[in-house]
C-alpha cells in the first residue's frame, strides 16, 4: 500500500539526528520547559524571521491560546473558514467566542476575501485564515480588510509550514502564526505540539503565561492559564529536523510538479497562486465521481485520501449552531470532489509512478 502521509519514513530519513536529540534529553533529567524548547523556540522564529515563538501541546491550543492572547473571548465573533481541519473552529469555541464561516475561492480553496468583506458584523473581532493544502492565503486583501474593520489577524499554518507569501514566511504577515507539529505535518514531532509566532512581546509574555496556568515565572496564577507546554522531548526532535524543512518542502514540490504535468490533461489539479510558495502539505485534486475513486485506488493499493469530506457546519457538532453556515456554496460544492494523493518527501519517483498510472488507467476505464 502506498500511504497518502507516511511519518514513520521521515522519523527513519533524520534517524541518527533523532536518536541523538532524544538521548541528549533523556540525559539532562530535564523534561518539560528547558533548554530543548528555549533553544527551538529561538531557532524556530529565526527560520520564520520573526520575534518570538511560544511552544504549546497542539495546534489547536496554539489557536486557542494565540485569541485569548489577542484579547478574544465571549462576545466576539471570529472569521473563519468552514473548509479547514475542525480544530480551527474548536478552537474558536474553545475560547468563547462564535466562529462565524466564509466561503472559500473555488481555485484556490482558501478564503474568499469577498465574502469575508460581506459577512463582517460590528461583534466580528478577528480573523483566523487558513494557509490551506499548504498554499498561502490572499494575505493582502485580507490584510486590508482587517484594517478596515479593525480586525486581529490569525494566520493558521499548521499546514503550510516553510511556506511563504511574496517572500515573507508564513506566521508573519499577521498578528500571530499558529503551528501544528502533529507527526503528519511538513515539520513534524513523533507526538502532539505546536508553537504561535509573533512580533510583539506583550503578546509573546501573556502566550508563555496562559500555557502554564496564567504563571509568570513565580508559579502564581496573575490570570486563569491552561497547562499546554511543548515538551523537551518534542522540541529536541523538532530541532533535529528543522534544518531539512526547506529540502523536504522542495521534494514535496517536485512530486506536486509531476503530478501536475501528468495528471492535469485527466483531472483538476492544484491552482498555484502566484504570490504564494506552496509546499504542498496535501495534494488535493477534484473530481465529481471521487467516492467511487477513493475506494478504487484504495483497491490498487493506493492510498486516496479525503480532505475534507464534511466541512465544520456540516458536521453533527456543529451544524445546528455555526453562524454563516447557510451560505457556503463553493465549500459544500468542493467537499463532495476533492481528493488527496499521496505526497510525502520520502515518496519515491517509482510510487508517484504508480499512483499516477492507477489515476489514469482508472479514469480511461471510467
Amino acid at each position: 500500500m502506498i500511504l497518502f502521509s507516511n511519518p514513520g519514513a521521515q522519523v527513519q530519513a533524520h534517524r541518527a539526528e533523532i536518536d541523538q536529540a532524544i538521548a541528549r534529553v533523556l540525559d539532562s533529567g530535564w523534561y518539560v520547559l528547558g533548554r530543548e524548547v528555549e533553544a527551538f523556540e529561538r531557532e524556530f522564529a529565526e527560520y520564520l524571521g520573526t520575534a518570538h515563538a511560544v511552544g504549546v501541546n497542539s495546534g489547536t491550543d496554539a489557536l486557542a491560546l494565540a485569541l485569548r492572547a489577542l484579547g478574544i473571548g465571549p462576545g466576539d465573533q471570529v472569521a473563519a473558514p468552514s473548509h479547514t481541519a475542525v480544530a480551527t473552529i474548536a478552537a474558536i469555541e474553545m475560547v468563547g467566542a462564535e466562529p462565524l464561516l466564509v466561503d472559500i475561492d473555488p481555485v484556490h480553496y482558501t478564503m474568499d476575501p469577498v465574502a469575508l468583506e460581506a459577512a463582517v458584523t460590528p461583534r466580528t473581532r478577528a480573523v483566523v485564515i487558513v494557509h490551506l493544502y499548504g498554499q498561502a492565503a490572499d494575505m493582502d486583501a485580507v490584510l486590508g480588510i482587517a484594517r478596515r474593520h479593525g480586525l486581529k489577524v490569525v494566520e493558521d499554518c499548521a499546514q503550510a509550514t516553510g511556506g511563504r507569501y511574496k517572500g515573507r514566511r508564513l506566521g508573519t504577515l499577521g498578528d500571530v502564526g499558529c503551528f501544528s507539529f502533529y507527526p503528519t505535518k511538513n515539520l513534524g514531532a513523533v507526538g502532539d505540539g505546536g508553537a504561535v509566532v509573533t512580533g510583539s512581546e506583550a503578546v509573546a509574555q501573556s502566550l508563555r503565561s496562559l500555557r502554564e496556568y496564567g504563571w509568570r515565572g513565580d508559579r502564581i496564577s496573575h490570570v486563569a492559564g491552561v497547562n499546554s507546554r511543548l515538551d523537551e522531548l518534542q522540541a529536541a526532535i523538532l530541532r533535529a529536523k528543522l534544518p531539512h524543512l526547506d529540502a523536504d518542502n522542495d521534494r514535496r514540490r517536485v512530486i506536486a510538479g509531476r503530478y501536475d504535468a501528468e495528471l492535469s490533461s485527466v483531472l483538476s489539479i492544484p491552482v498555484r497562486r502566484s504570490e504564494s510558495h506552496h509546499v504542498f502539505h496535501l495534494y488535493v485534486v477534484r473530481l465529481a465521481d471521487r467516492d467511487a475513486m477513493v475506494a478504487r485506488l484504495r483497491g490498487r493499493g493506493i492510498g486516496a485520501s479525503i480532505h475534507y469530506a464534511q466541512a465544520a457546519h456540516q458536521q453533527p457538532a456543529y451544524e445546528a449552531r455555526l453562524a454563516g453556515a447557510g451560505n457556503l456554496p463553493q465549500t459544500e460544492r468542493a467537499v463532495a470532489e476533492i481528493m488527496t494523493l499521496p505526497i510525502y518527501p520520502e515518496l519515491s519517483d517509482e510510487e508517484v509512478g504508480a499512483v499516477i498510472s492507477a489515476i489514469r488507467t482508472e479514469l480511461a476505464g471510467a
